[in-house]
């Protein structure tokens, strides 16, 4: 085997800590005596152990004069678990292969000097770009301070989200509706407003007997991480009463001042300015970056998707649509005031479409993202 099939091997083990990980980074790790692979692993959990211990403890003194193949620059520096370079050197591994470099000003480059100093051989950049896909959220957030925003929609053919009298119980299919379970599990946090909790009263949690088929080294639905639920909630309409209060996992309420009810100790209410009788969008996303979101999975109405829309915020639409027409009098998937000039609409660019059941999946990015 070649480089980049070792490397290709821990790219889809990295993957495996997609559900579990956040807020640290998805990363794999294969290690490679004689042609052998004699070690792997993956980061499994915030705060566990890193993708190069497991493959370490793996493989035990076969590690000694091996390569180790790392989808992201081991840590120098002692966190919440010790760094994993001095694992490496003490093992006495002799080459390090790394996809991407670490983003993390408390890492970047630094696990590099660390390794070389050592005498071990060390290379990086081989399937950068696949490495950074799998963690665009941890990227983006310590590159810019913002998470990784999706915004998903189930629409009609016509581009309706629900009939005129607000039902909308199911626009898509089942097939449809397993999928996004899929991208909840993935997200760090799901964003809704308290208009469409009050609509509503959705549960917004991942669903394990929907998942467990799929992810079968996720062995227990106590290992399951359920994303957090923030709620845009500026004038405390939400209550202790709506489903998304006592559910596993912790709720978000962004409010302009705190209100005196009674509220478990999982809801916390996180205070922003409000400008103009709107709290700004931001704001409260670099709010979310500061506490350690990475993805956001926005899950809301036809205003709320086109506020975001209009100030840039959104980098990736996933749009199913249903082989259903609900006409004229029905509720548009977006609304986006004042637009009156073609050429100054949000564009955006096909990166896939695919069939789901009988509903079609379209991914899309901001047309500025091509370039990038």
């Amino acid at each position: 085997m070649t480089d980049e099939l070792y490397m290709a091997h821990a790219l889809k083990l990295a993957k495996r800590g997609c559900f579990t990980t956040t807020p640290n980074p998805n990363v794999g790790c294969v290690i490679v005596l004689h042609g052998n692979i004699v070690g792997e692993g993956w980061h499994q959990k915030a705060g566990g152990n890193h993708a190069e211990i497991h493959a370490l403890h793996a493989a035990g003194d076969k590690a000694r004069g091996s390569t180790v193949y790392v989808t992201l620059e081991p840590c120098s520096h002692h966190g919440l678990t010790p760094p994993c370079c001095q694992a490496l050197i003490d093992a006495g591994v002799d080459r390090v292969v790394v996809a991407a470099q670490d983003p993390n000003p408390k890492v970047s480059g630094k696990g590099f000097i660390f390794l070389k100093q050592a005498g071990i051989k060390v290379s990086h950049g081989l399937m950068m770009k696949e490495s950074k896909e799998i963690n665009r959220g941890f990227f983006k957030r310590m590159v810019t301070g913002f998470p990784w925003v999706q915004l998903k929609f189930g629409i009609s053919l016509d581009g309706c989200i629900a009939m005129n009298n607000g039902q909308s119980k199911w626009i898509t299919s089942h097939h449809s509706r397993l999928d996004v379970q899929r991208y909840r599990a993935q997200s760090s946090a799901i964003l809704s407003t308290s208009n469409t909790i009050l609509a509503d009263n959705p549960f917004l949690t991942v669903r394990w007997p929907q998942l467990k088929k799929d992810i079968e080294f996720i062995p227990d639905q106590k290992l399951l991480r359920q994303p957090i639920r923030v709620i845009m909630d500026r004038q405390n309409q939400v209550t202790p009463k709506h489903k998304i209060i006592n559910q596993p996992g912790e709720t978000w309420l962004i409010r302009q001042s705190h209100d005196n009810q009674c509220w478990p100790n999982n809801v916390v209410q996180m205070i922003l300015p409000v400008n103009k009788q709107k709290i700004n969008l931001s704001e409260m996303l670099l709010l979310l970056g500061k506490n350690q979101i990475n993805n956001i999975l926005v899950e809301a109405g036809a205003k709320f998707a086109g506020a975001l829309i209009q100030d840039n915020m959104i980098d990736e639409l996933i749009i199913y649509i249903a082989p259903k027409i609900l006409g004229d009098s029905s509720i548009r998937f977006c609304k986006l005031p004042n637009l009156i000039d073609l050429n100054s609409t949000p564009k955006f660019s096909f990166t896939d479409i695919c069939k789901i059941g009988s509903d079609i999946r379209m991914t899309l990015i901001p047309e500025e993202q091509k370039s990038i």
